[in-house]
């Protein structure tokens, strides 16, 4: 697919999506936040798609809202940011809730809503340079992108406090120590640590991943008996799967599975 602010690459079974602003420093404006949501559903559309690789071009992953776009709104921005966020929004529930997981890598500074998709998806894999900071309160706004969603349960709430009110850059190490990211790596490592990780993803059970995925999300608002129900659904509706009796057997044979993703 063809999109004017991203690039999107399908290689073997990984979709590569890459924010593609580096003069306006991958700042999410209106025309990002519809192509992110129609990448989004082009992922989940697709189940050729068994990993989703989100990085950007340039030396930002992305600066967060696009502040010269907004300030040209005028008295309209309240509208605006209404319309950017109903995308973003929609974009992000797509990602956590498709089957493919979703990796960040994360090739530069990342704030604001920059900050808020790499704590939406599943892994992030972050170069030593990055930096990561809410911003969103330095320009008087409130935080979106599902940012207050996951950043407290990644992070504890205290931590998660401490960003939204004091804007704090974390280094990318910080980041790591605090739970945000999975990884660091050296700039120069990055395409190819992320690219590694997508890649054994993207030959796993992906149905089964994709339960594992929306299991998590769920437990954190289900009391024990209701999530352990869920659990068992899951388990049984993935027993039904090719990819389950494909796992077994080659459990009981003691070789590599050869998962189809179905």
């Amino acid at each position: 697919m063809e999109f004017e602010t991203l690039i999107m690459e399908v290689r073997d079974s990984v979709a590569h999506l890459t924010i593609n602003r580096p003069d306006a420093a991958n700042a999410l404006n209106r025309q990002l936040a519809i192509d992110l949501h129609q990448a989004a559903i082009a992922c989940d559309e697709d189940a050729g798609v068994r990993c989703v690789l989100v990085t950007a071009t340039g030396k930002m992953f992305c600066a967060g809202g696009d502040l010269k776009s907004f300030a040209a709104q005028g008295d309209g921005l309240p509208a605006h940011v209404k319309e950017v966020t109903a995308y973003l929004h929609a974009a992000i529930s797509r990602f956590v809730w498709m089957d493919a997981p979703v990796i960040a890598a994360v090739n530069g500074p990342a704030g604001g809503a920059g900050l808020s998709l790499v704590c939406a998806t599943d892994l992030a894999v972050s170069a030593a340079s990055a930096k990561f900071v809410m911003a969103y309160t330095r320009a008087g706004l409130a935080p979106d992108g599902s940012s207050t969603y996951f950043l407290s349960k990644l992070i504890g709430l205290r931590r998660a406090q401490e960003l939204a009110l004091t804007n704090r850059t974390l280094s990318a190490e910080e980041a790591l120590e605090w739970g945000l990211i999975n990884r660091v790596v050296p700039d120069a490592e990055l395409a190819a640590a992320a690219g590694e990780l997508a890649a054994g993803l993207a030959e796993g059970a992906t149905l089964a991943l994709g339960e594992a995925k929306r299991l998590i999300q769920q437990g954190f608002t289900e009391t024990l008996e209701s999530q352990m129900e869920r659990e068992t659904r899951g388990i049984a509706d993935m027993a039904r799967t090719e990819d389950a009796h494909e796992g077994i057997a080659a459990f009981i044979a003691k070789r590599k599975p050869d998962f189809k993703g179905r």
